[in-house]
């Protein structure tokens, strides 16, 4: 199993709390015969709509010595779960969470919102201390 990031079971205690389901940790994806794994995998249904919604989900720290490596590697990795989204689970739509002191500290920064703009990445923010979710932002 891959590392988990030191947010991921705030992430997914807070992804509860706000009554989503939690069906896969980790979401196992194939592309081309080769194994991915995104962190988790949610479902939330919105009965007001009788809508069912799934997402998946990346969560990154972005604790590297250099951010923009770890940029760089994010970008691919959520490139390669999106393509076998589309393959396999169409409906689930991709997110990148990242806490609110990295989205505040990094994602503010001129090469993220490029990155996350042209590359139409939806974000998940969060609080991890008070396990609450601060925003959705979709593209």
């Amino acid at each position: 199993m891959s590392r988990r990031d030191d947010l991921h079971f705030s992430l997914r205690r807070t992804l509860e709390k706000d009554g989503w389901t939690i069906t896969d940790d980790p979401l196992v994806l194939v592309l081309e015969k080769t194994l991915l794994k995104a962190d988790l995998g949610a479902e939330k249904f919105f009965t007001a709509e009788k809508e069912n919604q799934k997402i998946a989900i990346e969560v990154k720290d972005f604790d590297a010595p250099s951010v923009i490596s770890e940029l760089e590697k994010t970008m691919g990795q959520l490139q390669l779960y999106q393509w076998a989204l589309e393959e396999q689970e169409a409906e689930r739509q991709l997110f990148l969470a990242v806490s609110e002191p990295v989205y505040l500290k990094h994602f503010q920064k001129p090469i993220f919102q490029l990155v996350i703009k042209r590359n139409k990445i939806n974000l998940l923010v969060y609080e991890p201390t008070d396990e609450v979710i601060i925003q959705w932002i979709t593209h």
